[in-house]
């Protein structure tokens, strides 16, 4: 069942690379991990799912694994 909250997420750069994203907000331990999410179509982003783990991220965008979405956001 997927939650309705979004946590934000912010960045310093204009844009992060989904695999970095899903560490930074923890929504995978390692690189290994975010590997296996990606590449058997666990995530999505803004509703789609992704498989391209080095998919750039922009304020705005979201992405939702597990269940647990979290926006990006530019400090």
């Amino acid at each position: 069942m997927a939650s309705d909250h979004i946590n934000d997420i912010s960045i310093r750069d204009d844009m992060i690379r989904l695999g970095q994203l899903l560490k930074l907000a923890n929504l995978a331990e390692d690189g290994i991990e975010a590997k296996e999410y990606v590449e058997n179509g666990l995530v999505q982003v803004n509703g789609e799912i992704e498989t391209r783990r080095g998919r750039q991220l922009h304020s705005g965008d979201t992405v939702t694994v597990n269940g647990e979405t979290v926006r990006v956001v530019q400090e």
